[in-house]
């Protein structure tokens, strides 16, 4: 994963297929180049299933076949967990994986064509033509435990921002519909704070209320 952007290029040789893959949700696309930059066959469209894969997969072994290449690299930028699934499965096929900076992509593009625009038939050949001169990082894939780690931290960072989110959501409401409230409790979530804005969530409902009845709460 340290390897120079040199070593990086000399692995990519004449016996190298060079497939670039733009990741989606549902449908990905691929193009395969050789070492010079040589498209090798027509642009792949595949689904993001298991048939889906094993389409790619027949796809790069009759390059492969056809163009005498012994050796696969697939690029492919790191577009949120959408790569994890394939990801997983071309490392179990025995391919090396590439991953490109999405900000490299977008400048590559704006020379190539003088447009950032994305494109299902172009990012494919940018992402190949990067990992063919070496812009590049190779990608770890942890297994077993450690895959399961990674998941668990990555759902924990979720599940944090996610309860940023709704903190700043009540603490909005609050400041707009019951300022005072902060006078009373610095902290809205404590279990005391909690009980008042689940009963009583207005300044109107605790003066309907009544102290007694709050006390009582």
């Amino acid at each position: 994963m340290k390897n120079t952007k040199n070593e990086k290029i000399s692995q990519i040789k004449f016996s190298t297929l060079v497939a670039g893959i733009d990741v989606a949700k549902e449908t990905h696309y691929a193009r395969a180049f050789d070492f010079r930059g040589i498209e090798l066959s027509k642009l792949l469209k595949f689904s993001n299933t298991a048939e889906g894969y094993e389409r790619l997969e027949e796809w790069m072994q009759n390059i492969c076949q056809q163009h005498g290449k012994t050796d696969i690299i697939v690029g492919f930028e790191p577009t949120g967990h959408y790569w994890f699934t394939l990801g997983d499965y071309l490392k179990n096929q025995g391919h090396k994986l590439a991953i490109v900076n999405p900000f490299h992509v977008k400048r590559t593009k704006e020379l190539d064509d003088n447009s950032p625009t994305k494109n299902d038939r172009k990012d494919p050949k940018t992402i190949a033509m990067l990992v063919k001169d070496g812009r590049y990082r190779e990608v770890y894939i942890p297994e077993d435990v450690y895959q399961e780690l990674r998941e668990a931290v990555s759902e924990r960072d979720r599940l944090v921002q996610r309860m940023k989110s709704i903190s700043n959501q009540v603490t909005r409401w609050l400041d707009i519909h019951f300022p005072e409230f902060h006078t009373l409790f610095k902290d809205w979530r404590r279990q005391a704070a909690l009980q008042i804005v689940r009963k009583f969530p207005r300044p109107e409902k605790i003066v309907a209320a009544g102290a007694v009845k709050i006390e009582g709460t």
